[in-house]
């Protein structure tokens, strides 16, 4: 069983529960870049509803997650593209008896 907390995200508590000391600090730093990017939102965009920022805040994350995503599965095949050319090499070393 996990850990009770509450976090607070644009003003409103909510009860969660937290399977670990680290989810737990995730989920608070979490709601804090939330909270911060609404206040951005409410600088920016002062007209506009409560739902139409958190709709920017799950945009604008969104886009980040999927941006990090797409360099990791880069960065995966260019790591195992240089794994490949280094087992080349080696095998080419035992071969040529270097």
């Amino acid at each position: 069983m996990g850990q009770s907390i509450k976090i607070k995200i644009a003003g409103n508590e909510y009860p969660l529960v937290a399977s670990s000391p680290e989810m737990e600090q995730l989920m608070r730093l979490a709601a804090e870049a939330i909270n911060q990017k609404l206040t951005a939102y409410d600088a920016k965009f002062p007209n506009k509803s409560l739902s139409d920022k958190l709709s920017f805040v799950a945009l604008n994350e969104t886009v980040s997650r999927l941006t990090y995503q797409k360099k990791l599965s880069e960065a995966s095949d260019e790591a195992k593209k240089l794994q490949d050319d280094v087992d080349s090499y080696l095998m080419n070393i035992g071969k040529d008896g270097r």
